[in-house]
């Protein structure tokens, strides 16, 4: 038995429900000047995922604060990378090489400034879109084909305007209800796709 395997059977054996089946990755910067910027909709999400489930994602594990949890009667592994933004990869690669999972297991959660607020998109793989936390995913696990769910924070007010400071902008109050109307809505999301009912999601959600 390989070190790897001691600490998943250790886990394991720690959580009643048996061992981590997916990850689920929220997109985000950590820091406080961060939380309510449109980047953040990824950790955003977490939160109200969190509080449906009655977890705190608190635990620093993976370059990320963490926890497990029951969704459906899978065992999840939910985190949000604490590595910034561009290098998001490393915290998902540590995590998925831990507990020995295949990219189709690791569920994404990201902002999406081609779709309008309010929106949701879910795919089963794609490029990175121009989306450096979605690029460092990509390239630390060596393919796109991970599952994503993308959270639409509104395209740029004119295609002059910086992406970066458009991103790392606060979300205005006049959005925030019609963005965290969508967030509520991950879990039931969520649901449906770790169970592997992608097309239902889709139809259901996008």
């Amino acid at each position: 038995m390989s070190i790897f395997d001691l600490f998943k059977k250790i886990e394991s054996e720690k959580s009643p429900q048996g061992a981590v089946s997916c990850i689920i990755v929220g997109l985000g910067n950590p820091g406080e000047k961060y939380t309510y910027t449109r980047h953040n909709a990824g950790f955003l999400a977490l939160d109200y995922l969190c509080q449906r489930l009655g977890v705190k994602c608190d635990r620093a594990r993976f370059k990320a604060l963490s926890c497990e949890a029951n969704l459906d009667g899978k065992r999840v592994l939910i985190m949000k990378p604490q590595t910034f933004m561009n290098a998001s990869g490393e915290a998902v690669r540590e995590a998925m090489s831990f507990y020995k999972l295949c990219p189709e297991n690791v569920f994404v959660i990201v902002d999406d400034t081609t779709l309008n607020v309010g929106k949701m998109r879910i795919r089963k793989k794609g490029s990175a879109g121009g989306h450096n936390g979605l690029k460092s995913i990509i390239e630390h696990l060596g393919t796109d084909a991970f599952p994503r769910i993308k959270i639409g924070v509104g395209q740029k007010p004119s295609p002059e305007y910086d992406l970066a400071d458009w991103v790392l902008g606060t979300i205005p109050r006049a959005d925030r209800e019609t963005l965290f109307a969508v967030l509520e809505k991950c879990p039931d999301a969520l649901s449906l796709i770790t169970k592997g009912e992608f097309e239902l999601a889709m139809q259901k959600f996008n």
